[in-house]
């Protein structure tokens, strides 16, 4: 597990390493409201060319930028709605895939299933300061 100290304003330091190993699959973002799920996935997008507005997809389930960068929060509706939706199969399209909430037993399926994982535990330290934990599965 890797874990990083950084200010909002240094996101690109914690984007570029999960980068260079990491352009396919299925980040799992977790973190107490207003951590910061998003405004990682918005820093995400910006670095690898998206350069439109990036927004939660609280009420939508799911967000598209692009044709490789997808966004999905799973808050509202819980997975087991979001399985049955057929939203699984969406997640192994060819792309990265920044899954808010999502849990062990989403993360178990997916390594089932044979689609790479990585989770990202947000913790708000302050206003400008957030600390990153990023495990590998």
């Amino acid at each position: 597990m890797k874990t990083y100290k950084l200010k909002l304003d240094e996101l690109d330091v914690l984007v570029d390493d999960i980068l260079k190993s990491f352009k396919n699959g299925v980040v799992i973002l977790r973190g107490d409201l207003a951590a910061g799920k998003t405004t990682l996935v918005k820093a995400m997008a910006k670095k690898l060319g998206y350069n439109e507005d990036v927004t939660s997809p609280t009420f939508s389930l799911q967000q598209c930028y692009g044709e490789k960068i997808f966004h999905y929060d799973i808050y509202n509706h819980g997975l087991e709605h979001f399985i049955a939706l057929g939203m699984l199969e969406e997640l192994d399209r060819e792309g990265l895939h920044f899954v808010e909430w999502g849990d062990e037993k989403l993360s178990e399926i997916l390594q089932n299933a044979g689609i790479d994982v990585i989770t990202i535990e947000i913790e708000k330290i302050s206003n400008e300061m957030r600390e990153y934990k990023i495990c590998t599965h």
